[in-house]
């Protein structure tokens, strides 16, 4: 006879995460599979699993037989690492279950099936217009039914009844969206949420997970993270330059410790004082520069530049317990820099008079989100303080955002997502920042990213600005070029693996055996009476010959049309297109 599980601690639920996150990765090319586009940068189970791989390692980091912790460990590491719209929506389902568990050492099914429907309900907030047919769908119906459940109260028995649902809902997921029915496939994420499911009864019950299809590669979850790309001419070697550190003397640094640590919120610990974020940062950024404040809950993150970093730990100290503290002495890490830039004969270090100079915020700050050398350099040279290396195959993480931004001296920061599967995560990002003002400009390609930059005005308002920025979105129509991973039907049009691809502001237009039989459709499709500039931005894998015979096409079809070429070094896209 099978165990039975009345209720579950920290620890059983710490089981089954960890098997669910290894499911999902045995099945991540499964997952990424069943985007709906043939395209081959289809990445919702890479998100879904580089998402949760952070959520566990913060786990593992903070395990606890309570499991209110353990899920509040789960939950942190999930907000700061998720990547992805799927990424997100998972990260809010496990962030709605851990509010809920919060204060409970173990929970039984009825508990656990309240917070599988508070996860549903946080999820659904944090997006702006719910999709039905997705991982919203799948989670929303497994949980009712939990919900509902009363044969048994053994948990694993309820956990098997909220597999087979979410299984069912899934299998529904084509007749809920059209897209979906059209090329044959279930929904992706709510794929992705199955996995997670088919590990959670198999952690629980201590079974194995069944064999993957040999087909489906298992993918290293220990991939690198996203980087962030400071604005800089990327075409010269950085040996050229000699450290920015060491233009600047080290008495100029007014605060000279780099402290960090983490605050466990212990309410109470102090009679009559309450610990408010919004105050707390305040009060902090008195003592300080450099302030990031991450809360979540009774667990905050702090950064700052402190010349007194006791007085910061001391002020923290009221509210709770300090951990995982670092303190640097920034002078002395400048002196070895300055040390080093002296010893090096390709550095020469001209003194100068040291002039103290106190320089204010400025206006106005970017963030944008690019892959390819070429589009990096583009988006600098028009204003983009820090673009950040990720995209379609590999999406910024939430945090990755958070320390974008705040790198950025600037009063209002605008973020450019260029990417539909990126504009939660950074609107998420927003959400924990509460020093500036950031505004998330839902741009969902690199030309509309880049109109966006272009209606922005100095001299304007940031209210003006947004609207601006905004409305310059609906004015570029965005086409990209790619091959073919699969065979499916879209749109009445019929396409072969292998074949190159058309993308019209996400509407597949054309499927040709030639790269430039495509380009020439998709061009077809977007230019119209009204068009007077295209844009190409050629791909790592676009040739010189197939470039000169689009320009050539365009200008004899299309004579009144000025065209703009610029070397885009994107990968998997051999050309982006933009028609304004």
């Amino acid at each position: 006879m099978s165990k039975r599980f009345i209720s579950i601690n920290g620890n059983d639920f710490i089981a089954m995460v960890l098997a669910g996150a290894d499911n999902l990765r045995r099945n991540v090319d499964k997952v990424n599979g069943l985007n709906v586009f043939p395209v081959p940068d289809g990445d919702t189970g890479t998100n879904m699993n580089l998402t949760l791989t952070a959520g566990c390692e913060e786990l593992k980091k903070k395990p606890s037989s309570h499991i209110g912790k353990a899920a509040d460990a789960l939950s942190k590491g999930l907000l700061m690492g998720a990547r992805g719209n799927s990424g997100v929506i998972l990260s809010q389902l496990f962030r709605g279950f851990a509010k809920y568990v919060h204060e409970f050492e173990q929970i039984n099914s009825q508990q656990f099936a309240a917070a599988l429907q508070q996860g549903v309900e946080t999820a659904y907030k944090a997006v702006v217009k719910p999709v039905e047919g997705t991982i919203l769908t799948v989670s929303k119906e497994a949980a009712k039914h939990a919900t509902q459940f009363r044969r048994s109260a053994d948990v694993l028995d309820l956990l098997r009844e909220v597999l087979t649902k979410a299984k069912e809902a899934l299998a529904r997921t084509p007749e809920q969206l059209a897209v979906l029915k059209q090329v044959g496939v279930v929904d992706a994420g709510g794929q992705g949420l199955v996995c997670v499911y088919e590990g959670f009864v198999t952690g629980l019950s201590g079974g194995a997970v069944a064999p993957v299809d040999e087909d489906f590669a298992t993918m290293d979850t220990n991939l690198a993270a996203v980087s962030v790309v400071p604005a800089l001419n990327l075409t010269r070697e950085v040996h050229e330059h000699m450290p920015a550190q060491a233009h600047l003397a080290t008495e100029d640094i007014e605060f000279g410790y780099c402290t960090e640590f983490m605050l466990t919120i212990e309410p109470g610990k102090v009679k009559g004082l309450v610990f408010s974020e919004s105050q707390f940062r305040e009060q902090l950024s008195k003592l300080g520069d450099s302030l990031l404040v991450v809360a979540d809950d009774e667990l905050v993150k702090v950064h700052i530049h402190a010349e007194y970093p006791g007085e910061v730990m001391n002020h923290a100290m009221k509210f709770g317990a300090l951990s995982r503290i670092k303190i640097e002495n920034m002078r002395d890490q400048h002196t070895h820099i300055l040390e080093d830039a002296a010893a090096n004969p390709e550095y020469s270090i001209v003194e100068e008079p040291v002039v103290a100079v106190t320089t204010p915020a400025k206006p106005y700050g970017f963030v944008a989100v690019a892959m390819g050398a070429g589009i990096t350099d583009i988006l600098t040279s028009v204003g983009v303080d820090v673009v950040l290396s990720g995209g379609q195959t590999m999406n910024p993480s939430t945090e990755d955002v958070v320390k974008a931004v705040q790198s950025i001296d600037a009063e209002t920061i605008y973020v450019l997502p260029n990417n539909s599967n990126i504009i939660l995560a950074a609107q998420q990002a927003a959400e924990l920042v509460d020093n500036k003002k950031i505004v998330v400009i839902p741009s969902k390609s690199i030309p509309q990213g880049l109109a966006a930059i272009l209606a922005f005005q100095e001299k304007a308002d940031a209210e003006t600005n947004t609207a601006a920025m905004q409305e310059s979105l609906r004015r570029v129509k965005s086409g990209q070029v790619t091959y073919a991973v699969r065979d499916t039907n879209m749109d009445g049009i019929a396409i072969k693996e292998g074949h190159f691809i058309g993308i019209q502001d996400g509407r597949i237009v054309s499927s040709e055996t030639s790269l430039v039989g495509a380009c020439k459709k998709l061009l077809e499709d977007m230019i119209d009476e009204g068009s007077e500039i295209v844009t190409l931005l050629t791909g790592e894998d676009a040739k010189e010959e197939e470039t000169e015979e689009l320009e050539a096409f365009i200008q004899t079809l299309y004579p009144e049309i000025e065209i703009e070429l610029h070397p885009g070094g994107q990968p998997l896209y051999a050309y982006l297109i933009s028609v304004e």
